[in-house]
């Protein structure tokens, strides 16, 4: 057992959110690094309630083998940006492929490799190589990578690594 679990509150879609990110971190995935991704149990709620009878109370799954609990308790707070969870991808194609999964059916760019899923848990999606540019011991090259990547929202390897090259 785990020390530490991030613990989600949602309104009523613990449980659809719970399988959207098995979907999306699962091993069937084209580029997976292996960690196991499924649900582990599902926990409901009975006549004392709070919730209706029947309906999730919590959810506990697997990202990457990092266990989570996702908790239906009402509309009573929302996610922000505070939190989120950074997603570091070995290439353009894993980032292509969790940026596309992440933001479809409602979720929405931002800066910087950040986005909002469709639930409006936000996720930082970035290639190792950006620290590794980032940490250029020329300050200079470093920091034409830092301008590139503050002008995009879906890293693009290729144009920091262009950014990088420039005189």
């Amino acid at each position: 057992m785990q020390k530490v679990t991030p613990f989600l509150w949602f309104d009523d879609k613990a449980e659809e959110a719970a399988e959207f990110y098995v979907s999306v971190f699962g091993a069937e995935r084209s580029g997976s690094r292996g960690g196991e991704s499924k649900v582990l149990g599902v926990t409901r709620y009975g006549e004392a309630g709070p919730g209706t009878p029947g309906s999730a109370m919590t959810v506990s799954f697997l990202l990457e083998g990092l266990e989570f609990t996702a908790l239906n308790a009402g509309p009573h707070f929302t996610f922000t940006e505070a939190i989120s969870f950074h997603v570091s991808c070995e290439s353009q194609d894993e980032v292509d492929y969790f940026w596309k999964a992440l933001t479809a059916a409602g979720g929405e760019e931002s800066q910087c490799g950040w986005l909002k899923d469709r639930f409006g848990l936000s996720w930082q999606i970035v290639p190792t190589a950006l620290n590794e540019l980032l940490g250029d011991p020329d300050p200079d090259k470093a920091q034409r990578v830092m301008k590139a990547m503050l002008d995009m929202h879906r890293i693009d390897i290729e144009t920091l690594e262009q950014a990088a090259k420039a005189a």
